[in-house]
């Protein structure tokens, strides 16, 4: 069973002939031999390798399946005698520890190799302090597989935090999964395991053999990997980075401006399904174009780290270090993120850390025992999706959390994190009955360990990368989600506003003439709109599950269908928050969202799509963006109430809505909705009285939208007689099942 990939390349001649050692190496003691072939030693350097001994130096190997061993010291080869069990050993006839090889014959053929045994640790001690009082905010640098050179040799250094296992091997396919050979040493308090394997390379697959503290022994793939093989299969790989960045100009502005006083408008993707087949690569040439023809100023990616179940999204998340393999290498997802960066977009990417999958090859019960989960199984289960919960009490757990947080945005150059179910972490209760959970210590349902789990991760992150933004995914009224967290917040830059998605949904699925009953669904969000820093989403969560697309969950036939969309899109893009749209649905299409298939790109093909059919409404969407981006009444202020009034709140009976939007210097962008289908002449509504005239700049009725083209290309003058508080007023043709968008002429 020869190695790979470890071998010292042939030295030129021929080897010498084997010499015995001169005596014998003391014996193993009987408890230490057992437990090293058993995988359960903690300290395997101090029984392998090169010792001083009475009469020379000792050196031991273990080599399973090898037939002979031999040392290589100066050009001479000195046999090594078997102990059995692969065991090897001998002394060498000198006094001090010389620099030296092992020649390995198996069956087939022999290897000159480097013993890993006569490597001092790989892993500084601060490194590991760091690992114990859980600050080490580059974890991904201290933990996994990490190619280098070490005291001259160049191979890998492996390390695992597995404070309870007895014992830890180094397995893969450069020994034939067999890890007999390759025991780890443990550093001590910290619980960390460690070994350096000269000549291991980048692309070796490999997973860690742990010994439990019970006897049982099991495979595990790596925590920290940052490289995984394709699901199924489920090895870790060694990897580095050779990417070189071309987006220094955009990370140099990112932060420039605070987002919430920026343009945000988010195009929310699914990358395996967006253009079924494409490897990153390949996204990187056609989703960039797309998104900036769009306007779109950002892209959300759902969870991109690896995942062994393609029907989770990305949710059921097993190496939180690692992009998915599916699309390709680490450096190719570099090089998408890159590739978006120099097209001036910006890259958000789903987050879960708030439950990870219970695959038994993976973080569940990682080292025999409840590790990264906690303790008590009352609070290790999530019970809405089968899998655990993170253990955000413990320092480590929540080190690996924050540093991955961190890793996204150094390693991937990542522009904000959306946090998945925030709500989820934050409450004890959450989807448990009463006697299924336990108050806090001060009697409370609030997780104070995952409170400030949030905060620390927020703070960290917003320090170490400046211009990154978080996101809370929170559907619940927790307070401060987006507050410092200095004055007691959580810390988050902006947060979903589900109250918004679900009322404006609920309004907007009901029959027109059933509208006015539900008027207040459409104004409610303006009560709270300033509590927090919101994004509206329009997310995958509402287009699956029998929840229907977009265009679908509108009433009426298909051309009011597509109208009362085309409206709705046009008051979300003007309502204070920022915006959010899943893909697929800025054209319409009629069915529900499937990873298998993704969006149903067919319906733009003009030999199926009339112009103002699927092909007007993605037109609409762009046209709102490019409005978006060049008026900042639209975003400068959506965290501002002076920069938002309403006009005409309480038409219930008229299904109207219309309110203006101020920027900081105070010029007004006035936005009507008309929710009913009748047109409605001689609409009056009053307006600030030192604007003469308005000027109609969109209407989602347009023509070349598929709309019934009431329009008014003219300026709309300013009449002196008031109107809803207000000493002027202008009258309006109001399109039926309509937005339009009026600016001082």
């Amino acid at each position: 069973m020869a190695l790979r990939d470890i071998s010292i390349p042939e030295p030129s001649g021929p080897l010498p002939p084997a010499r015995k050692a001169g005596g014998s190496a003391p014996p193993l003691d009987p408890a230490d031999r057992e437990r090293l072939l058993a995988g359960s030693h903690h300290d395997p350097h101090a029984l392998l390798g090169a010792h001083p001994v009475p009469g020379g130096i000792a050196v031991r190997a273990l080599r399973p399946f090898a037939r002979a061993v031999s040392v290589l010291v100066d050009g001479k080869r000195i046999g090594l005698v078997s102990e059995g069990d692969g065991l090897f050993s001998g002394v060498l006839p000198t006094k001090t520890i010389p620099d030296y090889t092992l020649l390995v014959a198996y069956e087939d053929a022999e290897h000159e190799v480097h013993d890993p045994y006569r490597f001092l640790p790989a892993l500084g001690e601060l490194d590991l302090h760091l690992i114990r009082e859980g600050r080490h905010e580059q974890l991904w640098q201290a933990l996994g597989a990490e190619p280098m050179t070490h005291q001259g040799v160049t191979g890998t250094r492996f390390t695992v935090w597995a404070p309870n296992a007895r014992g830890v091997r180094v397995t893969g396919d450069f020994c034939c999964w067999d890890g007999t050979a390759f025991p780890m040493r443990s550093m001590g308090a910290s619980g960390v395991w460690e070994l350096f394997l000269p000549g291991i390379g980048e692309g070796s697959r490999y997973k860690f053999e742990i010994t439990s503290q019970y006897g049982g022994r099991f495979l595990k793939a790596d925590p920290m990997a940052r490289r995984t093989e394709v699901p199924p299969a489920t090895a870790s790989v060694v990897t580095a980075s050779h990417y070189e960045w071309g987006d220094q100009e955009w990370l140099s502005h990112r932060a420039d401006t605070p987002v919430h006083e920026a343009p945000f408008s988010v195009y929310e993707v699914h990358l395996p399904s967006w253009r079924p087949g494409l490897t990153y690569r390949e996204l990187a040439e056609q989703l960039p174009p797309y998104v900036k023809d769009l306007g779109f100023t950002h892209v959300e990616l759902m969870p991109v780290a690896e995942h062994p179940f393609g029907g989770s999204w990305g949710y059921q998340v097993t190496s939180y270090y690692a992009p998915t393999a599916r699309l390709g290498s680490p450096d190719d997802f570099r090089f998408f993120v890159d590739s978006l960066h120099r097209a001036g977009i910006g890259v958000i990417m789903d987050w879960v850390p708030a439950h990870f999958p219970k695959d038994d090859w993976a973080l569940a019960r990682f080292d025999g025992d409840p590790l990264y989960e906690p303790g008590n199984a009352q609070r290790a289960e999530h019970p809405d999706w089968g899998t655990y919960e993170f253990d955000f009490g413990r320092t480590e757990v929540r080190n690996f959390l924050v540093a991955n947080a961190v890793y996204w945005c150094e390693e991937f150059h990542i522009d904000g994190l959306r946090v998945d179910a925030v709500a989820s972490m934050l409450y004890l209760d959450y989807s448990r009955e009463p006697g299924q959970w336990t108050p806090n210590a001060f009697g409370g349902r609030e997780d104070l360990d995952a409170m400030a789990f949030l905060q620390e991760m927020n703070a960290t992150v917003y320090r170490r990368a400046p211009g990154v933004v978080t996101i809370a995914e929170e559907s619940t009224a927790w307070g401060g989600v987006t507050r410092p967290t200095d004055s007691g917040g959580l810390g988050f830059g902006l947060k979903w506003n589900m109250g918004w998605m679900h009322d404006s949904l609920e309004y907007m699925s009901k029959e027109p003439i059933h509208r006015k009953y539900h008027h207040h669904e459409m104004t409610f969000s303006m009560i709270y709109a300033y509590s927090e820093n919101y994004v509206l989403p329009i997310s995958h969560d509402e287009v699956v599950h029998g929840k229907q697309a977009l265009v679908s969950k509108m009433p009426g036939d298909w051309w009011q269908r597509r109208a009362n969309h085309r409206a709705y899109l046009g008051f979300m893009w003007a309502h204070p928050g920022k915006q959010l749209l899943f893909m697929g649905q800025e054209f319409a299409q009629g069915g529900e969202w499937s990873e298998a298939h993704g969006p149903e790109w067919w319906l733009l093909d003009p030999d199926y799509c009339a112009a103002g059919d699927h092909r007007g409404i993605q037109d609409l969407v762009r046209d709102l963006n490019a409005h978006y981006l060049r008026i900042p009444a639209l975003w400068q202020r959506d965290t501002d109430p002076a920069g938002f009034q309403w006009v005409e709140c309480e038409a219930a009976d008229d299904n109207v809505f219309a309110f203006l939007r101020y920027d900081a210097a105070g010029t007004p962008l006035l936005a009507v909705s008309n929710f009913s289908p009748v047109v409605r002449h001689d609409h009056r509504l009053g307006v600030p009285g030192d604007i003469p005239a308005w000027q109609e700049i969109l209407n989602t009725d347009a023509a070349r939208y598929g709309g019934s083209d009431i329009t008014r290309p003219d300026p709309v003058k300013a009449e002196a007689e008031g109107s809803h508080g207000r000493p002027a007023s202008i009258r309006l043709t109001l399109p039926p099942l309509a937005t339009v968008w009026l600016r001082p002429s």
